[in-house]
């Protein structure tokens, strides 16, 4: 070869596509929580270490439907299991008047070689899934890092629907102590139902269904929050006095006054001031973002401290990377076993000149 001729470029060929069942993907993550807290760090590591892509999600909102909105999570994830891809969700609210749940989703699963999508899965699991093991993850490293405090073990369910569900499943399986289960929802019928739940899951936790929100914080150390809510709802600052550990995982619960008197941690700084959340409210009334404390991956570093004598508030937006990351763990896992259901011919013009 001489010195002008180019290296010759490798055969590629377009992978097979694949769907990926709901029921296949929960009966691959059940029982592997702490596996998914345990990959779902891994992924915040490489994240804070720049070896991501996590553009910023795109909101389809519709004016003749306000209170809906589906969203494009696009990312792409290194480290060693490359893999890039999108999540499409979609939140419809009203849903839940008739006993559906608010979200649904699919995840494309791209080659990072050809670029082509080689599976589809239902994401409603993978989704609700990491964010449990974010907001676990959280809670136990947070609560860790707070010199002189035991883990709290008064919890508290704001919002009481599929991700409150996972939320309790993956605290639970990662060892969370709980003594007392509050539970808290505008629906009476969605905190029976979450109460049932609770019961048959086998806690021995003490649990009471709270009807006002003050009474229901305070009487909690440890405060999740998985509404849908679209505007703060709670205002006062005294509720959180005795200064608990908050999971903010539904993003516009509180004002933010609340936030402004709290040490705040965020997974990602630019995805989390954005899209009206509590910490976007917070920075457009300050005008700065000194009241962000840091990121998780700040925590897990050991470059900030997590103080003991305020609330301490964890604000997660939800990156991409996670749900590319559970999602090519359960498509390893379900191709393993040999049970892929392979659309044969999915991709049909392959040849470039016919």
């Amino acid at each position: 070869m001489t010195a002008y001729e180019p290296a010759a470029t490798p055969a590629r060929k377009a992978p097979s596509f694949s769907v990926i069942t709901g029921a296949q993907v929960r009966q691959v993550l059940t029982g592997h929580e702490r596996e998914v807290v345990d990959l779902v760090e891994s992924v915040y590591r490489l994240h804070g270490a720049g070896d991501t892509v996590n553009p910023p999600s795109y909101f389809l909102r519709f004016p003749d439907r306000p209170s809906s909105r589906i969203i494009a999570l696009p990312a792409s994830l290194g480290g060693e299991k490359r893999v890039d891809g999108l999540k499409w969700v979609s939140s419809f609210p009203e849903n839940i008047e008739s006993g559906l749940p608010r979200a649904s989703a699919v995840l494309i699963l791209n080659d990072p070689v050809t670029g082509y999508p080689f599976a589809c899965l239902e994401a409603s699991v993978i989704s609700a899934a990491r964010t449990a093991a974010s907001a676990a993850l959280a809670a136990h490293r947070l609560s860790d890092a707070r010199k002189g405090r035991a883990k709290p073990s008064r919890v508290l369910f704001v919002g009481t629907g599929l991700i409150a569900r996972y939320l309790h499943t993956y605290l639970a399986a990662t060892g969370w102590p709980f003594e007392e289960i509050g539970v808290h929802d505008l629906s009476a019928e969605s905190a029976a139902g979450f109460t049932s739940y609770l019961e048959r899951s086998g806690t021995d936790a003490r649990i009471t269904v709270h009807g006002t929100a003050e009474e229901a914080i305070r009487a909690a150390d440890l405060v999740v929050f998985a509404t849908v809510a679209g505007t703060p709802h709670i205002h006062e600052p005294k509720w959180f006095a005795h200064d608990p550990l908050v999971l903010h995982v539904s993003l516009r619960d509180l004002a933010p006054e609340i936030l402004l008197g709290s040490a705040n941690f965020v997974d990602d700084v630019e995805h989390c001031l954005k899209a009206d959340t509590s910490p976007h409210l917070a920075e457009q009334l300050t005008g700065g973002r000194d009241f962000l404390t840091g990121t998780l991956d700040d925590v897990l570093a050991g470059r900030v401290g997590v103080p003991s004598d305020r609330p301490v508030i964890f604000s997660p937006f939800g990156l991409g990377v996670l749900d590319l990351a559970v999602g090519a763990y359960v498509h390893e896992a379900v191709s393993r076993a040999d049970r892929l259901h392979v659309v044969d011919g999915f991709f049909h013009e392959l040849s470039r000149h016919g």
